[in-house]
């Protein structure tokens, strides 16, 4: 079978991309806005890119009539944002908090998300993540050029916040305590606790 994306209309691309590159990371970002409301929402299109400075990229889609999503505006305005991975425990509350909600309206609040303050930036975390990365915006690209209809964020890492449960013996995070989800195609998701190894030749 060959696909000739240039031929698809933009859902079809994104349902071949989506259920096919998986499982994604799903960042859980926070971010505040100038008002001083808080948002929280997931985003799949999200990756490490960088060690040195440790960097992480989110893609966050623009709506269908072109105006920004709160995590954008908010991020795009203040350069500050925490991404949270989602752990299992955490899965339910992830996906209620991806409803679209009026402008000012906060996740934690209407889906029940405890949240704590963070050490180096403002927008709160989601208290009891297993892995929390406070970050700045290093950059951000609106794409393709010509007619963008998303923005990528590059977020450097200030700190990390990782949850002393999910270290293996050596105090290295272990998949199988993370437990993280997953994205998959459609409304599936997986669980990272389905692991092998493999050594590196020489």
């Amino acid at each position: 079978m060959q696909i000739d994306f240039s031929k698809l209309e933009p859902l079809e691309r994104y349902r071949w991309l989506a259920s096919t590159i998986t499982p994604r990371p799903i960042a859980w970002v926070s971010s505040l806005s100038k008002e001083g409301a808080s948002n929280l929402a997931p985003f799949s299109f999200f990756q490490v890119i960088n060690d040195d400075p440790a960097t992480l990229l989110v893609n966050i889609n623009h709506r269908e009539d072109g105006s920004y999503k709160d995590t954008l505006i908010n991020v795009l305005e203040s350069g500050e944002l925490v991404i949270h991975l989602v752990d299992f425990e955490h899965a339910e509350q992830m996906n209620a908090s991806s409803a679209q909600l009026a402008h000012g309206v906060s996740e934690f609040e209407q889906c029940g998300i405890a949240s704590v303050s963070s050490t180096q930036v403002k927008p709160p975390r989601v208290a009891g993540a297993a892995v929390a990365f406070e970050c700045r915006l290093a950059q951000s690209m609106p794409y393709p050029p010509q007619a963008p209809n998303c923005h990528l964020l590059f977020a450097e890492v200030l700190v990390a916040h990782i949850d002393e449960r999910v270290l293996d013996e050596k105090g290295r995070a272990d998949p199988q305590r993370l437990d993280l989800v997953g994205r998959l195609g459609g409304m599936s998701y997986t669980r990272t606790r389905d692991v092998f190894t493999m050594v590196r030749p020489t």
